[in-house]
């Protein structure tokens, strides 16, 4: 079973929606290429909606993460990339993401604000970083 301590350093002001730092140990590192949102046949979902598309990319997370042997327990980073941010997406994104988190730590976490993605009706891309045995 791998190791993950949630770090809380004096100095830093505690956030319950992301870790500052994670430590973790365990037999394999999982690297998630950043995920978007489409279904499984490459289609759009949530075309203009942030939440809907934070939601497929959070399920599409969990594809990737089955198929190495992981679950949302074991992101220990994500990276989210969000095209046009403006700090009132952050609750609406916070909102739909911690779902897949819930009832555990949260994995650190660094939101970026981007001018474009891949393709132009994707407004939301996520990375992860998982250790598990």
């Amino acid at each position: 079973m791998p190791k993950f301590d949630h770090l809380r350093p004096s100095g830093l002001h505690h956030n319950p929606a992301y870790s500052h730092v994670v430590t973790a140990s365990g037999a394999r590192t999982i690297y998630i290429s950043g995920q978007v949102s489409v279904d499984e046949e490459g289609r759009i979902v949530g075309e203009g909606e942030i939440a809907a598309q934070t939601t497929q990319v959070m399920q599409n997370l969990g594809h990737a993460l089955k198929a190495a042997g992981a679950t949302y327990a074991n992101i220990v980073k994500i990276t989210t990339f969000v095209v046009g941010y403006k700090p009132e997406l952050r609750p609406i994104i916070g909102k739909a993401r911690s779902v897949f988190f819930e009832g555990m730590e949260p994995p650190a976490s660094t939101l970026v604000g981007v001018s474009a993605l891949a393709a132009p009706e994707w407004l939301i891309e996520i990375e992860a970083i998982a250790v598990a045995d």
